[in-house]
């Protein structure tokens, strides 16, 4: 009867503690899919005149939980719908889609998220050198909303100085 009671208190600790502490949702799609996630991106920035934002990371990380949690709140979502076609790079353990981080300037040894900006052309425009991003936890949202305010894309008529463009 005592190894019954030890048994259910265990399991009622182990359903308490996935409760409090729900499954990270699934944000990086598997490494496989990123070429043609990249491909499709760029075919619809093209007929937007949108910016491709890359998005290299993990569904294991924390600080990309929360950077995807800043790419969708009240502040930064309009600002991502309106410019980017925002692509997410599944990493793997640090060991998947490790050439595309290479491509595009990414040095994946100082941590991740790590963001590229790239034209709708495909041209990079920005990678992260340094991991600013990779402490997301310790960011709050308006370092991501200086972020995609820098990047976005110049309307046609527009200069870069004009804010309302």
């Amino acid at each position: 009867m005592k190894k019954w009671r030890i048994f259910a208190f265990g399991a009622a600790l182990t359903l308490f503690a996935a409760a409090a502490h729900p499954a990270a949702p699934d944000i990086y799609p598997p490494p496989s899919q990123a070429r043609t996630d990249i491909a499709a991106a760029l075919r619809t920035a093209a007929a937007a005149h949108k910016r491709v934002l890359l998005d290299f990371g993990g569904n294991w990380c924390p600080d990309c939980q929360v950077l995807d949690i800043y790419f969708h709140d009240a502040q930064n979502a309009p600002i991502v719908h309106a410019n980017y076609i925002v692509v997410h790079i599944n990493i793997g353990q640090m060991d998947a889609n490790v050439s595309l981080a290479e491509r595009y300037g990414i040095p994946l040894k100082k941590g991740v998220p790590a963001l590229a900006v790239l034209s709708s052309h495909g041209k990079l425009l920005y990678s992260q050198s340094s991991g600013q991003f990779e402490n997301m936890r310790s960011l709050n949202s308006s370092a991501l909303t200086q972020f995609l305010i820098r990047w976005k894309p110049v309307k046609p008529g527009c200069s870069e100085v004009m804010t309302n463009c």
